[in-house]
């Protein structure tokens, strides 16, 4: 399984990913989810993949010939975020009726985002059909892959001014929950942080299963989240419910 997250601030982009692919008892296989593309002082883009393996790496192998050989349509010179989403998504309809068959499921999920000069920067989330959506004031962050476990911390923290470093620190908290819930998503992380205008490549960063940063972080997360439900205010039942309760017990419920 596969877990991606990008998030889109005024201050700039945070990408996240995972990279594991197979995660069965004696056989662990993992793969880098992201890919950078860029021509610094012009235009920097990072691309999330997720779904079925054969068609993420037929997709980035098509986009990177297409750049090799100055296909006229690009990711070096498309003009516009919005085209750049319509075609990898094209790419990856084409490459889905090429390999379907047989009852597997060759569907793929791609996350583009990041700056041509000119425009502000902007994050895609691309379906397997083709078509695509972007962020919104009350929703700044795209997922793909297993993406319920790592939802409500960024539900709760993240707005459009949040900081990079905020929006950082929760792409690797929600990433830490999904690996918690679902042992298929796991290291090493990924994380890239794009900064508005900069039109250069981000900081990139590569977490290992052996990271001391993610161990504490994972420690430091389990305590605080402890510790704040110990402080929640008690239970205060209402006095309808309790004498509710009381006349279900004198009828027999329990």
């Amino acid at each position: 399984m596969t877990y991606c997250l990008a998030i889109a601030l005024k201050a700039g982009i945070i990408f996240v990913s995972d990279s594991r692919t197979n995660a069965g008892v004696d056989n662990v296989s993992t793969y880098s989810k992201m890919y950078g593309f860029g021509i610094p002082g012009e235009r920097q883009l990072i691309l999330l993949s997720a779904g079925n393996l054969a068609t993420t790496q037929s997709v980035i192998t098509q986009i990177k010939r297409d750049i090799k050989q100055s296909a006229a349509d690009n990711l070096l010179t498309i003009q516009h975020m919005s085209e750049v989403a319509e075609y990898i998504g094209g790419i990856s309809r084409g490459v889905q009726e090429k390999i379907t068959g047989n009852g597997i499921n060759v569907e793929a999920n791609f996350i583009i985002g990041g700056q041509i000069n000119g425009q502000r920067p902007v994050i895609y989330m691309v379906y397997p059909q083709g078509n695509y959506i972007t962020t919104s004031q009350d929703t700044v962050y795209l997922q793909i892959g297993e993406d319920k476990y790592g939802k409500p911390i960024l539900d709760r923290i993240l707005s459009p001014e949040s900081s990079l470093e905020t929006a950082a620190m929760c792409g690797l908290v929600s990433m830490d929950s999904t690996m918690r819930s679902n042992l298929t998503v796991g290291p090493p992380i990924e994380l890239t942080v794009y900064e508005t205008d900069s039109l250069q490549p981000g900081r990139y960063y590569r977490f290992e299963e052996d990271s001391e940063y993610l161990r504490q972080l994972k420690r430091s997360w389990d305590h605080q989240v402890k510790e704040a439900f110990k402080q929640l205010p008690p239970v205060a039942w209402s006095s309808t419910w309790d004498r509710q309760a009381e006349d279900d017990q004198s009828q027999g419920f329990s």
